[in-house]
């Protein structure tokens, strides 16, 4: 088929709502989560955390606790004799187990596995640990400083200019044009400076593994996560093990948003299992989810933008500080690709600044940096309209980029969907809904890349006619659904007929990690594939039967006929009819395709929120909120709206509530939900999702990803309705009652 069949295609089960496949096994508790996984003979694992922000590691007493009956082993970093000569590797060994330093409130520095819990417990409170307390810092500006504390010398690499740090580790620059002779043809230029705090991911479940591992490097791993690839292929890489001894299987997975594509304790499970010669199971409680696994980055930004009085932006600057936490790497050369990214600029130039703090490890929030990269841009943009009295979805439009538009971060865009998402946000009711006191509206534009990727899929026709699938990205946001439609499409066939699961690492060649919103659109396009490949086996099966060339045979409906009066007169031949003989017309008939997949697309959305402020106690509330965002092709429109209110959701928390609060002493101050306040119910609007659908030439049915865009723009669209409402910019965020009231009574 073209490439471009979409346009014309017409879906019978793709675009449809279907019962969720999962729905049944949630809801009655069936499922398999990563703590619900045994083992006959299962230890239960423990890790011994250090109490200090930074400290010097100068002992560790294990005597008392290998004492203690029921301990069946107790490591520390000395365990692990094999030394990984990739860096990458050698900061993931140090971040699960503390070597000489540890470098954050919360960094593991032992393990013990024992025959109960209490035990294990008892075990850890028995380990004595003699530390140095260090200097430390926890705030990416104190940290660029020159005279900060230093988490790691010699791991800032030679871009960084001089005058910072050695905390600062990279600093990476995009952009084209002059924004200095932008600035001058601008009627206004305003420059402002931003904080946005590091707030975690939030997900249900905690972290749980089951590991073993015997003395012949075969181990056995059960984890939550949304890539057991990855997780095999860095255990291995830690423990210095082959990569195909180690079986990974992912188990059902209670929320991950980018919190679970990396690894945290699985190589320490592991080795409690290698020196035990038993099964191992870890689980993390809610306070070492907090301290121990990566929240996104704390942001400090600097951004300036220049307009003309008929709201045409002539330049645009912006200088992102993001802190990735206890090790080199992190985000901030994602903001500062995509903050600029919604718009066709002439002149713009950004920069970021990749930052060590005595925090956890930083980790993707859904689109990663993205977030702290728009939420700068879209406020000074609503401020520009603001003093020039413009209407901020005509300015957005009249700089939108569109398809042929130089993107800021460098390619040029195929046909893309934000001018369509500002349209359909200045149509909608909302725009025109009137406002009551102390209440303003806001809008805020947002984009994410999507990936692609190495994707594997496997799809077998049972000998009664029923589909069985296998892809290996693991279901966070209806993936099972999405590719048992797809192939149903293909087939022909009724979706009740397809069942997909999700393989281990044994069973399917590799796949990349669930993330960047790739799944739909990479794993759907090998399903597609593979579906594909299946039919042309049963087209060839047929074709054997009837006497004919295989070319002279069509499928339709979930069945073979022939393609034309010259091919002869046969009755069709269904997929169970083909099947049922397929033993003796050449085994069994699997479809397969494997692809390092390219072509994802851009994805872009447009989000309105009208919030009211207290005046007297600086609460806001959040009264209506719309998402409008570009979803190629909804394949389960369900789950693609559940997608855009899940972000929106988040983004609402991260933007008035959540934030990761450290003392003078470097510890954190609020590790449980009870002091760190995600949204409930009560504190939601009906959030309103609006599709809009413009294919993307990359994919036979103009899938793009629909998972990252959706946290975008909240953060600014909140602050731009925030700010309305209250009469007075803010640029902190969370906007907490405190920090509001403040910017009210200081006004």
């Amino acid at each position: 088929m073209p490439k471009d069949e979409y346009q014309s295609r017409d879906f019978k089960v793709v675009g449809t709502r279907p019962i969720r496949p999962d729905g049944i096994d949630k809801v009655t508790g069936k499922a398999r989560y990563g703590a619900d996984i045994t083992a006959p003979g299962m230890l239960w694992g423990a890790i011994l955390r250090s109490p200090h922000a930074h400290a010097r590691i100068r002992g560790i007493d294990t005597s008392k606790a290998r004492a203690i009956k029921g301990v069946k082993a107790v490591i520390t970093r000395d365990d692990f004799t094999y030394q990984p000569e990739d860096s990458d590797m050698a900061d993931i060994l140090d971040n699960c187990m503390a070597g000489e330093t540890a470098r954050y409130d919360g960094h593991a520095v032992a393990a013990v596995a024992a025959t109960s819990k209490s035990i294990a417990r008892a075990a850890l409170a028995a380990i004595e640990v003699d530390y140095e307390v260090l200097p430390h810092v926890t705030d990416v500006d104190e940290a660029m400083k020159p005279g900060a504390p230093v988490i790691e010398s010699g791991r800032q690499q030679e871009n960084v200019p001089k005058g910072y740090s050695e905390n600062v580790t990279g600093r990476s620059q995009y952009g084209h044009g002059d924004p200095e002779e932008g600035f001058k043809q601008a009627d206004l230029v305003i420059k402002r400076s931003f904080k946005t705090a590091a707030t975690h991911q939030g997900y249900i479940e905690p972290h749980a593994c089951l590991a073993t591992l015997g003395s012949d490097g075969q181990g056995d791993l059960w984890v939550c996560t949304q890539g057991h690839y990855m997780v095999r292929n860095v255990c291995a890489g830690v423990l210095g093990l082959d990569a195909g001894q180690l079986r990974v299987t992912a188990s059902e997975i209670g929320g991950g948003f980018g919190g679970k594509t990396h690894v945290w304790m699985e190589p320490t499970a592991l080795m409690l299992a290698r020196k035990s010669g038993k099964p191992v199971k870890l689980m993390m409680s809610r306070d070492e989810v907090f301290r121990a696994t990566g929240p996104t980055a704390s942001s400090s930004v600097d951004v300036k933008i220049g307009m003309t009085k008929d709201g045409k932006i002539t330049g645009a600057a912006a200088t992102y500080r993001l802190q990735a936490g206890a090790y080199p790497g992190g985000i901030a050369f994602l903001s500062a690709m995509c903050g600029f990214a919604p718009y066709d600029l002439e002149n713009v130039r950004t920069e970021g600044f990749e930052v060590m703090t005595n925090r956890p490890k930083a980790a993707a929030y859904r689109a990663p940096g993205a977030p702290m990269g728009a939420y700068p841009v879209e406020s000074v943009i609503d401020e520009l309209c603001q003093k020039l009295d413009l209407d901020p979805l005509d300015a957005r439009l009249k700089n939108a980029a569109r398809e042929g538009t130089k993107s800021s971060y460098g390619p040029t865009y195929p046909a893309i969907g934000l001018e369509a998402t500002l349209k359909a946000a200045q149509s909608h009711p909302h725009w025109t809904a009137p406002l009551g006191p102390n209440q303003g509206r806001g809008v805020a534009c947002g984009f994410w890349f999507n990936f692609g990727g190495d994707t594997c899929v496997s799809l077998m026709v049972n000998p009664d006619g029923t589909v069985s699938l296998s892809e290996g990205n693991p279901d966070i946001g209806g993936s099972r659904a999405s590719m048992s439609m797809m192939a149903a499409e293909e087939l022909g066939v009724p979706l009740d007929q397809v069942r997909t699961i999700i393989a281990d690492t044994a069973s399917l060649g590799q796949n990349e990690v669930t993330d960047g919103s790739r799944v739909t659109f990479a794993v759907g396009l090998a399903t597609i594939k593979a579906a594909r490949h299946a039919v042309e086996i049963m087209k060839e099966r047929a074709a054997m039967t009837w006497g004919i060339d295989p070319e002279a045979v069509d499928w339709r409906d979930g069945a073979a006929h022939p393609a034309g009066p010259n091919a002869g007169k046969f009755p069709p031949m269904t997929i169970k009819e083909i099947a049922a003989i397929a033993s003796n017309t050449g085994g069994p008939i699997a479809g397969h395709h494997e692809v390092n997949a390219e072509g994802a697309g851009v994805s872009f959305a447009t989000h309105m929120v009208d919030t009211e402020v207290d005046p007297e106690t600086g609460a806001v509330k959040v009264l209506r909120y719309t998402v409008f965002q570009d979803a190629g092709k909804a394949v389960h429109p369900d789950y693609v709206e559940g997608q855009f209110q899940g972000g929106a959701a988040q983004g609402i928390g991260w933007a008035i509530n959540e934030e990761y609060i450290y003392g003078d002493d470097g510890r954190l101050q609020n590790a449980g939900f009870l002091d760190y306040r995600i949204p409930v119910a009560s504190d939601l609007p009906m959030i309103e999702p609006v599709i809009l659908e413009i294919p993307n030439p990359g994919h036979p049915y103009g899938v793009r990803g629909v998972g990252e865009t959706s946290i975008v723009p909240p953060l600014a669209a909140i602050a731009n309705s925030v700010s309305r409402a209250a009469g007075v910019r803010l640029t902190s965020l969370p906007m907490s009652p405190p920090k509001v009231l403040a910017a009210l009574k200081a006004e």
